[in-house]
C-alpha cells in the first residue's frame, strides 16, 4: 500500500515538473491509445506511398499544392493539404524548388531610399 501510493507520488511530481495532467500520462500509456498510434502510423506509411508516387510522377518533385492536385487529377485520391504537408514534414520529403523571398525584394527597395549616417561630420552650405 505504502509502494503505491509513493509510485502515485512520484509520478504526479514528475508530471507536475513536465507540466503534464497525470490523467493524461496515463492515458498516453494506454492500451487504446497505442493502438490508435499504430494504426495512424500505418495510415501515414500508405500515405507517404501515394505521396511518393504523385512526387515522382513524370520524373518532377512537387510541392505541397502540386502533389495535392496531382493526386485529385490523376490517381483519384482527395486527402488535406494539411495532412499532405504534415507527412511530408514527418517523411522529410522536400521540393528542391523554392519560392522567392518577398522579405529580400523589400529590403532591396527601402534600401534605396534610406539616408547613411553623417560619419565624415560634414556640413555643405545650402
Amino acid at each position: 500500500m505504502i509502494e503505491k501510493y509513493a509510485l502515485k507520488n512520484a509520478v504526479s511530481f514528475l508530471c507536475e515538473i513536465s507540466g503534464v495532467s497525470r490523467s493524461g500520462y496515463y492515458n498516453y500509456f494506454s492500451v487504446e491509445s497505442q493502438e490508435r498510434r499504430k494504426r495512424r502510423e500505418k495510415e501515414d506509411l500508405i500515405l507517404k506511398d501515394n505521396i511518393l508516387k504523385a512526387f515522382h510522377f513524370k520524373r518532377r518533385h512537387k510541392g505541397a499544392r502540386q502533389i495535392k492536385m496531382t493526386l485529385e487529377r490523376q490517381f483519384h485520391i482527395t486527402y488535406n493539404l494539411k495532412r499532405i504537408r504534415r507527412i511530408m514534414k514527418k517523411y522529410n520529403i522536400v521540393c528542391p524548388i523554392t519560392r522567392a523571398n518577398p522579405y529580400k525584394k523589400m529590403l532591396k527597395a527601402t534600401s534605396e531610399h534610406s539616408v547613411g549616417p553623417n560619419l565624415l561630420n560634414r556640413e555643405f552650405k545650402q
